[in-house]
């Protein structure tokens, strides 16, 4: 039985250089933000959705959309505390100083299209082609996980949509994404009612995978309907079995992994000994029993898959930054699955912009694996580093548009069209 010790976490610079490009966003410098999320875009966006205001206005529907992501980025302030923090750096550019009725009438003439395919615009993989800790061998890392832990208001409109949780008083919503593992990039996402199943929910974002990637999962993804979806699309899998799977051994091979069955899927199954050493020195250890597509066991050793199944948590970092980083551990704001459905759209989009700053700021440190290219977080395992060598032509960094107020000046405008 192979046993992985994972080594203790260490912090590294990257983390220090990130904090602080992820932070010109809270701290007034939104024109960050068009560096990602260009007016161009947001205009496209709202054409293609048909969203476009209908008459001349102070707040333009392109003004909603970044109203929308900064609502997000500061969770703890009502809306005319949003907006002051929005317009904050426009000294010198005449602003509307909306009420906040106007600014709620704002979210609801926007509403959900315009926001979820803006968000269908920015997913996607990361990691350039060279990128140092994203690939194991060919293969792209990525993951499904679910979060349920996303709570709501406790309104009669949210409770008939999500109903009730046996846990705590508040409804919430079930989130699926597939994850990028080595930046936490969002590759696709979807939610609603908890009651539906992770399963079913992962089941939707099938059409995102594809022949390049090994797909990393917890236990409760073993199914075999699900296994042998998720292989027709050709993507290779590394997942956790239950512990009432039972796996017929077919073959033994030399690194004490066997060949066997799962539904009409050929895999491999490891039984793996995992031993986790923190950073105070608390060891936990637990009995894995992994299964694979990869059933060459000379090209990929056992040893080598159990160490990589520890990628799967990075899955548990996204979550944390969504959940606590960048929500605070606050409700969403909406009392109604329509307010809900926008609130998420809006804040998966912020989530993956801040991703995209980041990996542009790792990008720029020759070498760093781009697993550290965030806050550590308690539900964070450590990283093992990459061994191969560092890519030789870095991603330029982004275009900067904070202190050019003259830039921002068509988006509040009155009357612009866009």
């Amino acid at each position: 039985m192979p046993v992985y010790r994972v080594p203790s976490p260490s912090l590294t610079a990257i983390t220090r250089t990130v904090t602080v490009a992820a932070g010109r966003f809270a701290s007034g410098h939104l024109g960050e933000l068009t560096a990602i999320v260009p007016f161009e875009l947001v205009d496209a966006v709202v054409a293609e959705t048909k969203t476009v205001q209908q008459r001349l206005r102070d707040l333009p529907s392109r003004v909603g959309v970044y109203f929308l992501l900064a609502m997000c980025l500061f969770p703890e302030v009502g809306y005319r505390l949003v907006w002051n923090k929005l317009t904050a750096g426009l000294s010198g550019i005449p602003v509307a100083f909306p009420t906040a009725k106007a600014l709620r009438d704002l979210r609801r003439r926007l509403g959900v299209a315009a926001l979820r395919a803006l968000f269908d615009v920015l997913a996607g993989p990361l990691a350039q082609l060279g990128t140092p800790g994203v690939r194991f061998g060919p293969y792209r890392t990525v993951s499904f996980d679910g979060c349920s832990s996303i709570r709501v208001p406790d309104s009669e409109r949210n409770r008939s949509w999500l109903g009730r949780t046996a846990h705590h008083g508040y409804p919430t919503v079930e989130l699926m994404t597939l994850v990028e593992t080595g930046t936490r990039a969002l590759i696709g996402a979807v939610f609603g009612p908890t009651a539906e199943g992770e399963t079913s929910y992962a089941g939707r974002l099938l059409h995102l995978l594809g022949p390049d990637m090994l797909v990393l999962w917890d236990k409760g993804f073993d199914g075999n309907d699900f296994l042998a979806a998720v292989t027709a699309t050709r993507a290779q899998v590394l997942g956790r079995l239950r512990n009432n799977r039972r796996t017929p051994v077919l073959a033994r091979l030399a690194d004490g992994s066997y060949l066997s069955v799962l539904g009409t899927v050929k895999v491999r199954v490891i039984d793996a000994q995992i031993t986790v050493t923190c950073a105070d020195s608390t060891v936990f250890t637990s009995s894995y029993r992994l299964v694979t597509t990869l059933t060459d066991a000379r090209r990929y050793p056992a040893t080598a898959l159990t160490g990589l199944y520890h990628q799967r948590w990075e899955h548990e970092s996204a979550y944390y930054a969504l959940r606590h980083t960048i929500t605070g551990g606050r409700l969403l704001r909406s009392g109604d699955p329509v307010g809900i459905e926008q609130e998420m759209w809006s804040l998966l989009t912020l989530y993956q912009v801040l991703r995209t700053v980041m990996v542009d700021a790792a990008e720029s440190v020759s070498g760093t694996d781009r697993t550290a290219a965030g806050s550590p977080s308690p539900s964070r395992p450590p990283v093992t580093k990459s061994s191969r060598p560092p890519t030789s032509s870095p991603r330029p960094p982004s275009r900067s548009v904070s202190s050019d107020a003259g830039y921002w000046q068509p988006c509040f405008r009155r009357g612009d069209s866009g």
